[in-house]
């Protein structure tokens, strides 16, 4: 199948691009930095330069393309708005699909998007579903919650460091997913007909709470973790102010999120009919004990490995220094 993924470079993104080149599909990419991109060139994908929030550049993009794996959004740190990516280049995305006679749309959404509609990522997700589903492309969507990868940054690497782990409130259970396992079922979702037209949650095997979290890094790392409670009410204020300044909009929206990881709603849904239609086998889908063991075991061998070599120096120039003092 002749494939366009956008939101390749990004970390659910890349892993999808590998999966489908993996399974055999002729894959495309746009970009809007192809340097930036190369890696994957290297893996065999063909880079297509666009920018969604250039609607002109979409249907070169397009043409001949039989598959599209929607995993773009945009992050914290970017310059532009919500509303211009996930709205409006979304919108003119699928309008070019459909011009361009797609024949599968998959886009990824959020899990319980429709329930929180006083967050914008969560409204604008849910309104591109609705959008998607009414444009007359053959769709799939998939709504995840979390990435594993995500929780690296958010706790494992603030306890290595002895650094504060920031906690909003009691903080929501979340059924976080591996992203390779998340590449796995889009790739399936986009080969399978039945799956045209349907919704279907992407989680992982359980829903892990914010202490959870924490106790499990903590007796993976041996050592105790210092946290910080961030109160909502503190977030909203923090919310309210930089909305007021042009170049807060992009954080506030992110900070109402908050909202999301501090209700007392657990984001999870049952995955069981998902790996039914697709015939995977759900004992293959990644644990977040397995995630973070096996990235506990890789970091806590590799600063062996530099108190050995760190310690073999200064054995050298110990003996160097009385050396040359003889």
């Amino acid at each position: 199948m002749e494939l366009l993924v956008v939101g390749g470079t990004g970390t659910l993104g890349r892993q999808i691009v590998r999966r489908a080149i993996d399974s055999g599909h002729a894959v495309r990419c746009l970009v809007r930095n192809a340097r930036k991109a190369s890696f994957l060139q290297e893996w065999g994908a063909k880079l297509i330069e666009g920018d969604l929030c250039d609607p002109d550049t979409l249907p070169p993009a397009l043409e001949g393309v039989e598959g599209l794996i929607d995993a773009a959004t945009t992050r914290a740190t970017d310059s532009l708005r919500i509303r211009e990516v996930d709205w409006e280049g979304k919108v003119a995305l699928i309008q070019a699909a459909k011009a361009a006679n797609v024949q599968r749309y998959l886009f990824f959404s959020i899990l319980d998007a429709e329930k929180f509609p006083n967050v914008p990522l969560m409204e604008i997700k849910h309104c591109t579903e609705l959008f998607l589903a009414e444009a007359g492309i053959p769709y799939t969507i998939l709504r995840p919650c979390g990435f594993m990868q995500g929780l690296i940054g958010q706790y494992a690497v603030p306890i290595l460091d002895n650094q504060l782990v920031w906690i909003t409130g009691a903080g929501a259970a979340i059924a976080y997913m591996d992203t390779l396992d998340i590449a796995k079922i889009a790739v399936r979702a986009l080969e399978t007909p039945e799956a045209a037209n349907q919704t279907y949650p992407v989680v992982g095997p359980r829903a892990w709470g914010a202490y959870e979290i924490i106790r499990l890094c903590e007796r993976l790392a041996g050592q105790t973790a210092k946290t910080a409670r961030l109160e909502l009410p503190i977030l909203r204020l923090i919310q309210r102010i930089t909305r007021f300044f042009q170049w807060g909009q992009n954080v506030a929206d992110r900070l109402s999120f908050a909202e999301v990881l501090a209700s007392d709603r657990p984001l999870n849904a049952p995955m069981e009919p998902v790996y039914q239609l697709l015939d995977l086998d759900p004992a293959d889908t990644t644990t977040l004990e397995d995630y973070l063991q096996e990235y506990f075991t890789r970091i806590m061998a590799k600063l062996k490995e530099i108190g050995y070599e760190k310690e073999k120096e200064k054995k050298r120039r110990t003996q160097k220094t009385k050396m040359g003092k003889k």
